[in-house]
Formats: C-alpha cells, sequence, structure tokens
C-alpha cells in the first residue's frame, strides 16, 4: 500500500474494449506511479485477456475475478479499494465512455488539496452528455440526478453528477465495511454516508465502442431500492413492499369475497400469496446486501415463511373476532391487523431470518456471547442505515 494511483475498473463481459483501455490508460498516466486494477464479473474471457495483455502492458495491469458478484459494480469498486496498491484510487468503467485522457486532470485537481473526491461531471460547464445517446436515456439521467440531489440536498449540494462513475477518492477517507454498495451507483453510496468534501471536472461522455449498454428496467428498480434504503433506511423499505402486500392481500380478499368464497378463507389465500411475494422483494430490494452471511436461500424462505403463517394464524381470528364483535368489515378488520403484524415482522426478518450466520458460528466456535442485548439489537435494525434528519 502507498502514495500511488490505482485505476480501479469493473467490467461484465467487456473483452473487446480491455486493450485500448489499457493503451489508453498507460499513456494518460506515463511517468506516474499508477497501476491499472480489473475487477471482473464477466462470463466471457475478460479475465483471460486482461491477463494476456498484462505481460507486455506499460504500466502494472492485475485482475481479480468474482465467481460471485456481490453488490454488482458497487460491490466490485468496494472490492478494488480493498485490493489497490495505492491510496490514491481512481473509478473507470470499462466500456471507453469514460475517456482515460481525463485521468490527469482528475489527479491534477485532487492535488490541490482542498477536496477528498473528485468527480468527471457530464453536467457542468465544458461537460458532454452526447454519450448517452437517446433523448430517453438523457431524459433518465437527468430525471435520476435531480430526485438524487433533492432527496440528499446537504450532502450532494456540491454535486452536479452524483450518479457519474468516473471519480476519483482518497480511500483512506473511507471505512469500507460500512459501504453497502448495490447496483451502478457507487458514488452515490460514498457521498450519502460520508461528508467527504468533492470537487467536480467536466468530462465528455463518449459513446460505447463495443458490447452493449448494461442498463435495463431492472438496474433502475435496483437504483430506486438503493435510493430508498440510503434515505430512509431498511424499515421504510420493508414497509413500502409491506404496503404492496398490504394492497394485492386486500384485492385478492374482496376479488374471492366477491366471487362468494368466505372472508376466512380468502383471507387465508391472499396471506399465502402476499408472504411468498413480500419474500422475494424484500430478498432483492431490502436484504440484499444482508444475503451473503446470512442461511442458505431456502433456509431464509423457510424461516420467513414459518413466520409468517404463524403469525397470519394468530391474526386471521383477531381479525374474525373484530368482524364479529365490532361489527367492522372484514377489509378494514384486516387492513388493522396488517399494520400490527408489520412490526413484528421486520424485527424477526432483521434478527433472525438475516442474522449473519458467519459471526453467529463463529463466536460459537470461540464460546463467546452474544455481544449485543435484544434492546440494543432491535434499536439497530429500526434504525439500520437510515439517515438521520440532520444529515438531509
Amino acid at each position: 500500500m502507498g502514495a500511488g494511483v490505482t485505476v480501479i475498473v469493473p467490467t461484465y463481459n467487456e473483452r473487446d474494449n480491455v486493450a485500448e483501455l489499457v493503451e489508453r490508460t498507460a499513456a494518460a498516466l506515463a511517468g506516474r506511479d499508477a497501476e491499472i486494477l480489473f475487477i471482473d464479473d464477466s462470463t466471457d474471457d475478460t479475465a483471460a485477456e486482461v491477463e494476456r495483455l498484462a505481460a507486455d502492458a506499460p504500466i502494472a495491469v492485475r485482475v481479480l475475478h468474482r465467481a460471485d458478484n456481490v453488490g454488482g459494480l458497487g460491490g466490485a469498486v468496494v472490492v478494488g479499494l480493498g485490493a489497490a496498491n495505492g491510496d490514491v484510487c481512481i473509478v473507470m468503467d470499462g466500456d471507453l465512455q469514460h475517456p482515460p485522457e481525463l485521468l490527469p486532470t482528475l489527479l491534477d485537481r485532487y492535488a490541490d488539496g482542498d477536496a477528498d473526491v473528485v468527480a468527471a461531471s457530464r453536467y457542468i460547464g465544458g461537460g458532454d452528455t452526447s454519450g448517452l445517446g437517446t433523448a430517453v436515456r438523457f431524459g433518465v439521467s437527468r430525471a435520476a440526478t435531480w430526485l438524487t440531489r433533492a432527496m440528499f440536498p446537504r450532502r450532494l449540494a456540491r454535486s452536479t453528477d452524483p450518479m457519474t462513475g468516473f471519480f476519483l477518492v482518497d480511500r483512506r477517507r473511507l471505512d469500507l465495511a460500512a459501504l453497502r454498495p448495490q447496483g451502478f451507483k457507487i458514488l452515490l453510496e460514498i457521498l450519502a454516508r460520508t461528508d467527504l468534501r468533492i470537487a467536480e471536472v467536466p468530462m465528455e461522455f463518449g459513446e460505447r465502442r463495443h458490447g452493449t449498454s448494461k442498463a435495463s428496467l431492472r438496474q433502475g428498480a435496483t437504483f430506486i431500492a438503493h435510493l430508498a434504503r440510503l434515505r430512509f433506511g431498511k424499515m421504510s423499505l420493508f414497509a413500502a413492499i409491506g404496503v404492496l402486500g398490504a394492497i394485492a392481500n386486500l384485492a385478492i380478499m374482496w376479488a374471492l369475497t366477491a366471487a362468494g368464497v368466505p372472508y376466512v378463507w380468502a383471507a387465508i389465500i391472499g396471506a399465502e400469496v402476499t408472504i411468498v411475494g413480500n419474500f422475494l422483494l424484500q430478498e432483492r430490494f431490502v436484504f440484499a446486501d444482508m444475503r451473503t452471511d446470512a442461511r442458505s436461500a431456502a433456509a431464509r424462505f423457510a424461516a420467513s415463511f414459518t413466520f409468517n403463517n404463524v403469525e397470519a394464524a394468530l391474526r386471521i381470528p383477531v381479525m374474525a373476532l373484530m368482524v364479529e364483535t365490532w361489527h367492522i368489515s372484514s377489509v378494514l378488520a384486516t387492513a388493522l391487523s396488517l399494520v400490527v403484524a408489520f412490526f413484528a415482522r421486520f424485527l424477526f426478518h432483521s434478527l433472525v431470518v438475516y442474522a449473519p450466520r458467519r459471526r453467529r458460528e463463529e463466536r460459537e466456535a470461540a464460546g463467546e456471547p452474544e455481544p449485543d442485548t435484544a434492546t440494543l439489537r432491535i434499536i439497530r435494525a429500526i434504525d439500520a442505515e437510515a439517515m438521520k434528519p440532520g444529515e438531509l
């Protein structure tokens, strides 16, 4: 580890781009103590191509291939930050839309000494967005940037392009263990969780040379979930999915009761359908960062399904009692019972279903007691990752 520069390039099937990227990066950083570190999640032979190029490259080149791409591109960047030989790290995409010729400009701006992060922005004077291609992609990019800055007005006050994937960061200012990357937007993760000083330089966002864009509706959904998790924490995302499940539950129950199905049976069917649907959504959007250390997917589903059915078995008689004694509608009784059940479900999933298996097994093997009290675990589960009001 030292004062050199590490260019971190996360790649996914970018074999046709790496030769030109290495050549242009080496030229841009000629005379500097620098290396290129590829973090490769590819399903093709990108890693083998990098290794071939490394033998004769005029700059140090390394590649780390991840068999399990936890955290997506953001997770790859965090791995790169941990494995870098240099403390000054520059993150750059592998598709050549980020011009390597801008690397000296980022380093020169960092040398001014008043910033911990230097971002290449498409949206300041001298920047260019033509590489986005269509008007639709440009509009989506601008809308996402506006939404992000609106949700973090203080943290992103000096950032015109928090979604950029081309930036320099002094990793000595980062607590890598505190980062929970999800999807593409690692700079947003860094800026939202820290008080790092940021500066910007203009970037002309280029056109992709080879391969296809990784942008998709799925990535868009991941971004929205990541943004909500950063801003509000897991509990709010859990609640949002719970609301969707409640709406589905009520809709199923309404349709079945309208068709003549007794309300108790309608409630049971609605509950079973939404239990499965909620688990799948929670896996993807709420607890994605906790799955690696938790039990297997089958064990998580079994625990979640069992708990929710036990909860439903207790809740449905209570709902029936409310209908019969309070003379309220079955739909209203279901809605009230779902609100009460939400808190129990969140705590159980946070503290039991997704409990870190590895740390628990290590403590048991060492004969160490659980370091946290139940009260502290509940408080941390409720407050997990949520931004405080003063951090807006």
